[in-house]
């Protein structure tokens, strides 16, 4: 990590650890190699043997289940970090959810009830997030989401989750106005496709990859670690002049028609 990229005394919370490979571990380790203390989420019991490991080696002493469709539990999480330390100073929300048929199935044929619950896991979580990080960042902070380029084009076999994440993405403007004044900075970070366990639900993911891959100008994927770098750009002072943008983390996928 580039000296200039200094967390030292800041305090983060992170939201969709999976496993060591997710995205989310990825930003965790570039956050903790900056200096940041973190606290680290898991999804439920199932997922604790996974992520576990990843909060051990981040050192991580606030380590809590959350999973935002149960009631109670994200608020628990602010609660503990509230106790614990009595500020926050930047979060990375990276979660997503769509039931499997809806996800797999084309959009018209997407439920109401499935489009419901990916956008209330998936864009709505961000928004309660904020507002509860909100009275813990006296001093400012910076509120991370993870996106994708099927926000705002249409990719095959993404299906629900591109108006989802675009309401993300959208998401991402407003709060950035409506904090500004609070100095809280807001971002989407538009990863590139990367393969984890969470993205392997998507119908022909391995055929996405090697597209994404064939026309990216330097032909290679993104690492998590490398997502992570520009996370930790925007959870630092030196991010500080930037809010309410989609910052791509895709080796330049985006800019190819």
């Amino acid at each position: 990590m580039n000296s200039i990229i200094d967390l030292s005394g800041k305090r983060g919370l992170v939201v969709g650890v999976a496993n060591e490979h997710s995205i989310a571990a990825g930003c965790a380790r570039m956050f903790r190699s900056a200096g940041a203390e973190l606290a680290v989420t898991y999804l439920n019991a199932k997922a604790e043997p996974y992520v576990r490991p990843v909060a051990d080696a981040l050192q991580a002493r606030i380590v809590l289940p959350c999973d935002v469709s149960e009631p109670g539990q994200l608020e628990a999480v602010f609660e503990r970090i509230r106790k614990d330390w009595g500020r926050l100073d930047f979060l990375l929300h990276s979660i997503a959810f769509a039931p499997g048929d809806d996800l797999h199935a084309s959009l018209i044929d997407c439920s109401a009830h499935g489009f419901a619950q990916a956008m209330d896991v998936s864009c709505h979580s961000f928004i309660r997030m904020a507002k509860l990080a909100l009275p813990l960042m006296t001093e400012g902070g910076s509120l991370m989401t993870m996106s994708f380029y099927g926000a705002d084009r249409a990719v095959d076999h993404y299906n629900v989750m591109g108006p989802v994440k675009a309401a993300l993405e959208s998401s991402v403007r407003y709060l950035a106005v409506d904090l500004a004044v609070r100095r809280v900075h807001v971002h989407a970070i538009s990863a590139g496709a990367v393969k984890t366990r969470a993205a392997s639900g998507i119908d022909q993911f391995d055929a996405l990859l090697d597209d994404v891959r064939s026309h990216t100008p330097a032909q290679h994927l993104v690492t998590i670690e490398e997502i992570g770098r520009i996370a930790a750009v925007l959870a630092s002072d030196v991010g500080m002049t930037l809010t309410g943008s989609v910052i791509y983390a895709d080796a330049g996928f985006h800019i190819v028609a």
